[in-house]
């Protein structure tokens, strides 16, 4: 059996219709309707295979959860410079979120010498969700012991209209604000976040359970006003 065939078995086509609304931004006819724990079980259950391997090697996939088994596949990689090549050979290929947001390679947080000009690069990219996955990798694995207060340059200099690259950089913010407060801090003092992006970070980081009440109260009093799309 192959993966797609594979798939096809797990289908259920009210949840495409549900999967079709929160990913506007691709065609519902590749949507297949597959549940994100299956497509986890199918990536487990072929891991290793030939099967795998061919399928990994068959770039652009038609279907969004072909895309997402292949990336659950590369994450289960475990070796660092192979599961790097691949992530590389699939990143121009990513089109959409959740594709870009829901696999994390284990072998990355064991490598972060390795893994930090990598991660630079990846947000340097044109490429909306190759910049995207960079600014996911510094958040996941650089706002916590290996957290230097430089890397946030790195996602306030980005740049770009695109509105999940802008989420991205939202998102970002409102989880260093929550880990490295004292140093994220002066960014949204100085402003130097465009200010939609500016002011959903603060919302992120207001909505989030992790900012103390003092520090949602005076993040508040930061909000640009007038911001167009803005609540």
């Amino acid at each position: 059996m192959t993966i797609y065939e594979k798939l096809l078995e797990c289908r259920d086509e009210k949840y495409s219709e549900f999967q079709s609304k929160l990913v506007p931004n691709i065609s519902p006819k590749t949507i297949i309707g597959v549940r994100t724990p299956d497509m986890r079980a199918v990536a487990k259950e072929f891991f290793g295979t030939d099967e795998a391997k061919a399928f990994l090697s068959e770039l652009p996939h038609k279907y969004y959860e072909e895309n997402l088994v292949h990336f659950f596949l590369v994450a289960n990689i475990k070796d660092f410079d192979e599961c790097v090549r691949e992530v590389e050979r699939f990143l121009p290929y990513i089109d959409c979120w959740p594709v870009c947001d829901q696999s994390s390679p284990k072998v990355f947080k064991k490598k972060h010498d390795k893994l930090l000009p990598l991660v630079k690069k990846w947000i340097d990219s044109p490429h909306v969700y190759t910049a995207r996955f960079g600014m996911r990798m510094l958040m996941n694995e650089f706002l916590d012991a290996d957290f230097k207060p430089e890397y946030l340059d790195w996602v306030a200099e980005k740049r770009g209209e695109d509105y999940y690259l802008k989420m991205m950089v939202a998102w970002y913010f409102a989880t260093a604000l929550a880990k490295q407060y004292d140093a994220t801090l002066p960014v949204i003092e100085s402003r130097r976040l465009e200010p939609w992006t500016h002011n959903k970070a603060i919302q992120k980081a207001v909505e989030s359970f992790r900012v103390t009440d003092a520090h949602k109260d005076y993040l508040k009093t930061l909000r640009v006003r007038g911001v167009a799309g803005q609540n």
